[in-house]
């Protein structure tokens, strides 16, 4: 699969803030690296009165090794102290948080957010920063077993001082990512979202936004002093979608039903199994593998080719032929992540019966802003597979890309 996209400067914020800030004339003096929790740090804290062996015995019953646990710790700690020192070594004062000590205010002191984990990490590390000035840079602290598509290239998890060189010395460019805002409206906006990942041992960085039900409670407040006490209220929510908002029911087997809105279009009913609205960053990872063609697919359509078309004439059976058509349709799922638009999927649209889909309205398509209003018995809105919000039947939500939203980022140039 090509990750490669084409960055150009888009026109508005992004090419102003371009040129407010040259990449020779960034200068980074505070450096804050959000370190992940390893898999081998959260159990030892999780049974913490127990000894090794007893935590061994306990973690073989489960089917995983504490040995090998601890071996990745080793390899992600060893990435870790890399960045520390290669970030030291040019003069930048640094300090290292787990996502328990991540707070607005260290967001504040740096002037530069440096992940060092994958990409659970990087999200961890861009959830508070909201100002586009602030850059977020990321190591993939362990290659071998993570792709790391948010983090600089796998390279550098070993040459952390060449990158942090090129840096400094502004041998890269900026690159803008795209985030959706969201704006809730209903009865039970200020309800405490879920943290999916709690209820998960293999990704305890994701857990983030301690501060979330102190911010929504806040906000909440302010709105009855404003004299908006009514049983309809709007929240804007305080995170942004890097990756994907996903809307349907929490249930897998029920229909998630709602009524949709494009860019300010007419309304449509749609019946299916759940809506994803991606960036560009979002359209390498679960949209992708949604909307994405198998060889499998590939072949059986070429077979149906050369059965209604005789006149054509395919080699069915040519795996090159099959794996460079997949190749192109796949490919051309995937969108810049500084494209100023959203990808939304409507996912296993029902079709039949009373709620036909017009032969113009596709299951996949772009837009920059959706309205969608909940007609579901138990939904979720979920924010980057990690918050979930209560999204239930007269709930609305408006998703909006706006440049103002963006997170810096950059491209390290190549020799």
């Amino acid at each position: 699969m090509n990750l490669t996209w084409h960055v150009v400067s888009k026109c508005g914020l992004h090419s102003s803030v371009e040129a407010s800030m040259k990449p020779s004339a960034f200068k980074p003096k505070k450096a804050l690296v959000i370190t992940k929790v390893t898999r081998y740090e959260f159990e030892k804290r999780r049974f913490q009165d127990v000894s090794d062996e007893e935590l061994r015995e306990l973690l073989s019953r489960r089917g995983s090794d504490l040995d090998m646990l601890k071996q990745r710790h080793l390899v992600h700690k060893e990435c870790e102290k890399r960045v520390v020192q290669a970030l030291e070594s040019h003069g930048i004062e640094t300090k290292v948080a787990y996502r328990f000590d991540y707070t607005i205010a260290s967001v504040k002191w740096a002037d530069v957010i440096v992940s060092a984990g994958g990409d659970g990490t990087f999200l961890l590390a861009a959830s508070k920063v909201h100002d586009s000035n602030k850059l977020v840079v990321g190591f993939n602290s362990d290659p071998s077993r993570s792709e790391g598509h948010l983090c600089l290239p796998k390279k550098y998890s070993l040459a952390v001082d060449e990158a942090v060189k090129k840096l400094c010395n502004g041998q890269f460019r900026w690159m803008f990512r795209n985030r959706i805002r969201i704006t809730i409206a209903g009865e039970n906006v200020f309800d405490q979202p879920v943290e999916l990942h709690d209820q998960q041992l293999l990704a305890p960085e994701y857990r983030f936004l301690e501060d979330l039900p102190e911010q929504l409670q806040c906000a909440k407040a302010r709105e009855m002093r404003e004299g908006r006490d009514s049983p309809t209220h709007h929240r804007v929510l305080p995170v942004l979608a890097l990756n994907e908002v996903f809307i349907g029911e929490s249930l897998s087997a029920r229909v998630s039903y709602c009524e949709i809105s494009l860019d300010n279009g007419d309304k449509f009913k749609q019946k299916c199994s759940g809506f994803i609205f991606s960036t560009g960053t979002g359209s390498t990872s679960w949209t992708f593998n949604i909307n994405k063609l198998t060889h499998q697919n590939v072949e059986k359509l070429l077979h149906i080719i050369e059965d209604e078309v005789p006149s054509v004439r395919l080699n069915k059976n040519d795996c090159r032929l099959i794996e460079k058509i997949t190749a192109r349709f796949n490919n051309e799922l995937i969108v810049d992540p500084s494209e100023p638009q959203m990808v939304y999927t409507i996912r296993d649209p029902i079709t039949m019966g009373v709620l036909p889909t017009p032969l113009d309205r596709k299951p996949r398509g772009f837009a920059r802003s959706v309205d969608v209003k909940s007609r579901c018995v138990d939904a979720s809105l979920v924010v980057d597979g990690s918050l979930s919000f209560r999204f239930n039947d007269g709930t609305s939500a408006t998703l909006e890309v706006l440049d103002s939203d963006a997170l810096r980022t950059i491209i390290l140039h190549e020799d």
